[in-house]
């Protein structure tokens, strides 16, 4: 198990991080889905990839509800809005990049979780299916709607170029 786990280590590393838009909670992420894979190990007869992705996912959705709570429980507005877009990828001059993590930051969670499983993971509908639990149409239905959400916030409103706004 341990070569498979480490030939899936970028992938899952990827993964963890599109989820949650950045760096370092994307591999506390990955941290805490290694931990967990070698705790419990791999169920017989289980492919070991989507396996791990799936656990990923879980992870990461347990740790938004649990975050929920306690931003709940505070009641404190100011702890509700985090920064979408970190200071230090605007200073590496990654703005592009930037702009598409707050773009998917902006997707509901399971429209992110596809687009990550499928666009950037190179999973097949059926594959990305088996990590969410769902069937191939639901993938297909939410890779569609996050694409198009992407394209909108990424185009975002635009002014009319050739507007005569002196009239």
């Amino acid at each position: 198990m341990r070569a498979t786990l480490l030939e899936v280590l970028p992938q899952l590393r990827r993964f963890a991080r599109s989820l949650t838009g950045n760096r370092h909670d994307g591999d506390d992420l990955m941290q805490a889905t290694v931990e967990r894979v070698l705790e419990r190990g791999l169920p017989a007869g289980v492919a070991p990839r989507p396996w791990m992705f799936t656990i990923c996912k879980n992870l990461f959705i347990d740790d938004r509800r649990a975050r929920a709570v306690r931003v709940k429980a505070a009641a404190l507005p100011e702890l509700a809005d985090e920064p979408v877009v970190s200071g230090e990828r605007v200073a590496l001059g990654e703005i592009a990049l930037g702009e598409v993590e707050r773009a998917m930051g902006l997707l509901p969670d399971e429209q992110r979780i596809v687009l990550s499983l499928v666009a950037v993971e190179g999973m097949s509908y059926r594959e990305a299916a088996e990590v969410i639990g769902a069937p191939t149409g639901t993938v297909m239905s939410r890779l569609a709607r996050a694409r198009a959400a992407l394209v909108r916030h990424l185009d975002g409103p635009r002014e009319p170029e050739d507007s005569d706004n002196g009239q």
